[in-house]
């Protein structure tokens, strides 16, 4: 058995998967749907390329989409601002100091969660911390955190 896809088969298939992202908000069906338009887009160029390649190439075109989108675009599209951040959310978390304060330059602690959209704040600390000493958030100071020995 010869299964005969044409161009229009995929373009119909790929536009189905980019709208069916709407309902399913993921973001992840839309890549495949583009993998599609490809093959179809390929298939207007090169008429005579056989289903198993016209699968292949679809597989390849929507993983590469996929990966290009969670390792290049979408972190780019993360808010790093610390504009009208909430002090209750971060008062009492905990985190471990990866860089000491020295005079004229502020620690650097890092949380395991995200705290307020990043993993690594400066901080501002009045007794000595250590490299690995885990701190925790009484304060904020600017786009600093105040903190204290846990």
């Amino acid at each position: 058995m010869d299964i005969s896809v044409q161009y229009w088969h995929w373009l119909v298939v790929g536009m189905i998967l980019i709208m069916a992202e709407i309902f399913v908000p993921s973001f992840t069906i839309f890549w495949f749907g583009l993998g599609g338009l490809v093959v179809a887009g390929l298939m207007l160029v090169f008429s005579g390329i056989s289903f198993t390649w016209q699968l292949f190439i679809w597989a390849i075109a929507s993983c590469g989409f996929t990966f290009l989108w969670f390792k290049f675009i979408r972190p780019k599209m993360t808010d790093r601002t610390r504009a009208g951040i909430s002090r209750e959310a971060a008062i009492g978390e905990t985190g471990q100091v990866i860089r000491k304060p020295e005079p004229g330059r502020r620690g650097m602690v890092r949380f395991s969660t995200p705290l307020l959209g990043s993993e690594e704040w400066p901080f501002i600390c009045d007794s000595p911390v250590d490299v690995g000493d885990r701190v925790s958030v009484v304060d904020i100071s600017g786009n600093a955190l105040v903190v204290k020995n846990a």
